[in-house]
């Protein structure tokens, strides 16, 4: 499971798993539920390059980040882990 602590953000950290690309098991500490739920039902089983194409770059309110930013992050930092784990 891989865990990303967030900035600029409501909820301070974002939980996920990646099997074979896909995107699974993904939990929002912190932040509005019914919204984050949303997000993590609607990206449950969607390969994490969908997700992150979907999500990068959307804003919240006059912040130049979301929640749905910082989970596009969260999946390219988990990417770049995978495909070089010693970084």
């Amino acid at each position: 499971m891989f865990e990303y602590k967030t900035s600029g953000v409501c909820p301070s950290r974002i939980f996920f798993d990646i099997d074979e690309g896909k995107v699974h098991s993904i939990k929002f500490d912190g932040g509005c539920n019914g919204n984050l739920k949303a997000i993590s039902k609607l990206c449950e089983g969607m390969p994490a390059a969908d997700v992150i194409k979907n999500l990068k770059g959307i804003s919240c309110g006059g912040k130049p980040t979301s929640c749905g930013d910082q989970f596009a992050r969260a999946l390219e930092k988990a990417l770049e882990h995978e495909a070089n784990p010693q970084t």
